[in-house]
Formats: structure tokens, sequence, C-alpha cells
């Protein structure tokens, strides 16, 4: 049995706005930091070799910020977490190939972000299940 102030805590909206709004903040904020210097985000997608640049980077905006409103606004939610969650899936098998770094230290780190990345899908697939059920 949960007890009761934790189960009050759980049950205040204001507690789920403030999980939603946490999760989604390593999106929002990158899409938001990618619009105030988009030559840092040009050069980022082209680092990756990801060509249109622009139009990668456009898109990078829309589902960050896109899918992030989605969450953070309860319109959707579903739709803003899976955006999310196949975007994070991509970037992360773009960003962190940790099985084709030689050096053992540098591939544990990079296996590190890889894994946290997977926890990020992990909650905003937990994110779409709760905004279906909150309906």
């Amino acid at each position: 049995m949960t007890p009761r102030p934790i189960a009050r805590l759980i049950g205040a909206g204001w507690f789920a706005t403030g999980a939603i709004v946490l999760l989604a903040l390593p999106y929002w904020t990158s899409g938001l930091a990618k619009l105030a210097d988009l030559p840092a985000a040009l050069g980022e997608a082209r680092h990756f070799g990801l060509e249109p640049a622009g139009v990668v980077v456009a898109l990078t905006i829309l589902v960050q910020v896109g899918g992030s409103l989605l969450l953070i606004l309860r319109r959707w939610g579903w739709l803003g977490a899976g955006a999310l969650g196949v975007f994070t899936a991509l970037a992360t098998w773009i960003g962190h190939p940790f099985w084709q770094i030689a050096d053992p230290v540098a591939r544990f780190h990079d296996r590190n972000s890889f894994l946290e990345h997977i926890g990020l899908i992990g909650g905003l697939m937990l994110a779409a299940i709760l905004s279906e059920r909150r309906s």
C-alpha cells in the first residue's frame, strides 16, 4: 500500500506536469539551442554525415520542440512521445556507435550514453501509455 503523502504527490497534476517537463527537457532545450545557433546545428548534422543538413536540422527542431510541446500540453501525447522516441533511437544509433570504438575507455563512456538514451526511450514509452490513460 502506498503511503498517503506519496499517493497524494503522485496524484497531483503539478507533479505529473513536472515529470513530463523534465522528461522532455533534453529535447526542447536542444531544439531551442539549435534555433538560437543554426550554424552550429548545421555543423553538427554535417559532422554526422546527415545531408541535406538544412532539412535534417529543420526536422530535428520540429520533432524536438513539437514533440515536447505535445507531451507538455497533453495534446496527442502519444504522438509527441512516439516522435521523440523514434528520433532518440535514430540519433542514438548514429551518435553513439560504441561497438565501433577501439579504445576501451571511450567505448565504455559511449556505451553508457547509448544506454542512457535507451532509458529515455523507455520513459517516453511510459509517457505515451500514461497520456492515453489520462484521456
